[in-house]
């Protein structure tokens, strides 16, 4: 099965997906400024908790370089409020259950989680240009580490 990955310069898959207080977010409408999405795995787990707090920590910096930060996940908006209220996250979460945006961007498939082969969400971030172009294509990244390398990537 080959898996679907997008490259820099291409188009960056829309989407509308509903946010942790239940807002319809519509990628089109962000189009004015560059945009980070970062897709995790579950919501209030280990891993992702700390990628999403080491975004909440680099969110004043990465805004001010223009940047909207967006995670998401296939968490239901009522966990995503939970999460972002639990670790006082100051970006949306947005809700993708039926993962159909996951697999427009790749961030979906086949990997290896503790030695066995499952199907599943591939920790992805993408950084959107103005125009709505992929900038950058960041698949398999870890959880810890991750935010500090895409800053210095982005020279943020």
């Amino acid at each position: 099965m080959t898996e679907l990955r997008l490259e820099p310069g291409s188009p960056a898959p829309e989407f509308t997906l509903v946010d942790q207080d239940d807002r319809e977010v519509a990628l089109a409408s962000l189009r004015a400024g560059r945009v980070i999405l970062f897709f995790y795995p579950a919501a209030m787990t280990p891993g992702c908790t700390k990628e999403a707090c080491d975004f909440r920590d680099s969110l004043a910096p990465l805004q001010a370089a223009g940047y909207t930060v967006l995670g998401i996940s296939r968490d239901d908006t009522a966990k995503l409020r939970q999460f972002r209220e639990r670790d006082a996250l100051t970006y949306d979460l947005l809700s993708d259950p039926d993962h159909a945006v996951h697999e427009a961007y790749g961030a979906w498939g086949e990997k290896l989680n503790y030695g066995k082969r499952v199907e599943g969400v591939i920790r992805s971030t993408f950084v959107l240009d103005a125009e709505g172009r992929i900038e950058h294509a960041l698949y398999n990244v870890r959880a810890t580490g991750h935010v500090a390398r895409l800053r210095s990537l982005l020279g943020v």
